[in-house]
């Protein structure tokens, strides 16, 4: 179970590089919470698949990696890296924690952790 989830997360973090919100469906329990820290929660796969559909249309460059990870049986915790570029700008470092909750195999629980002034200044200059 330990390694089915890690590779689940990890697999789902790199699905962000395509810029193709379809790739995220897979990963997603039809009744995913999402909470980005500052931000309204979002419920529901197809509501999650919009937000980031709209993040990709956004910005020119998206590129998440995970930095470490580590997962307590239905429970990882990663700390990564979102690079965000908008049009005609270099790409961002912001730094973030992610906590996933998985159910049936699927992520039914995210909540992203990042301080967001500082993450716009990054992003705007």
């Amino acid at each position: 179970m330990t390694q089915r989830n890690d590779t689940l997360v990890r697999e789902f973090v790199e699905a962000f590089n395509t810029k193709d919100a379809d790739r995220l469906v897979p990963y997603l329990h039809p009744e995913v919470v999402f909470h980005a820290y500052g931000d309204q929660q979002v419920r529901g796969r197809d509501a999650v698949v919009e937000v980031w559909r709209g993040v990709f249309g956004t910005f020119a460059e998206v590129q998440f990696a995970t930095v470490h990870q580590a997962v307590d049986g239905d429970v990882v915790i990663a700390e990564q890296v979102h690079g965000l570029g908008l049009p005609g700008r270099p790409v961002a470092p912001v730094m973030n924690m992610a906590i996933y909750e998985i159910r049936d195999g699927k992520i039914a629980a995210w909540r992203d952790y990042t301080n967001p002034e500082y993450a716009q200044k990054l992003v705007t200059g």
